[in-house]
Formats: C-alpha cells, sequence, structure tokens
C-alpha cells in the first residue's frame, strides 16, 4: 500500500512537471518508468511486483540502477579531508595567490 500511494504521488508530480510532450520523455513513459522502479523495489524486497511494466528508458539502466548507491545511503570516500596525507611543512595558508 506505501508503494502504491507513492506511485500516485509521482504521478500526479510529473503530471504537473511535465504539461508538455517532449520527444522521447513524456508524461506517459515517464509514469510508466516510476511504475517500473516501483516493481524492481519491490522485487528486491521479495514482494510480488503491482505493475508488471517494462522499462520504456533503456539507457536508465546504464545511469542510475546498477551498480549504483544514493548518495545519502553510503559513506562518501571520495573526498579528501583538509590536511590528511601532507606533511605539516606543507600545510601553509596565504593570500598571495596571483589571479
Amino acid at each position: 500500500e506505501i508503494v502504491r500511494d507513492a506511485v500516485t504521488i509521482e504521478h500526479e508530480f510529473v503530471r504537473d512537471s511535465l504539461p508538455v510532450e517532449l520527444i522521447g520523455m513524456n508524461s506517459g513513459l515517464m509514469c510508466q518508468y516510476i511504475e517500473f522502479v516501483a516493481d524492481r523495489l519491490l522485487y528486491s524486497l521479495g514482494v510480488s511486483k503491482i505493475y508488471n511494466v517494462k522499462n520504456p528508458f533503456d539507457w536508465m539502466d546504464m545511469i542510475s540502477l546498477q551498480g549504483k548507491t544514493n548518495f545519502f545511503e553510503k559513506r562518501v570516500g571520495e573526498y579528501s579531508k583538509a590536511g590528511v596525507g601532507v606533511a605539516a611543512e606543507e600545510q601553509v595558508f596565504t593570500l598571495d595567490a596571483d589571479f
């Protein structure tokens, strides 16, 4: 029921956000994609699919679904901390940058 409610809310948002038909992407296809993602989530949780629709945007598989992690769900290790791995004598702050 939670997933159905979420899909309904997403449908309303998409219809309001995409009132104009775009080439290759319109509110109907976006709604189908939302249903596809909801089914994928249900399947990953071990629950039966509700919508049984195919992905209308095959290219989205390469971008967002396979092997990616939500930024907020994972500890980010790609950023460096200031001063870590740098010798103390190299940690100098100056205001003499030449622009």
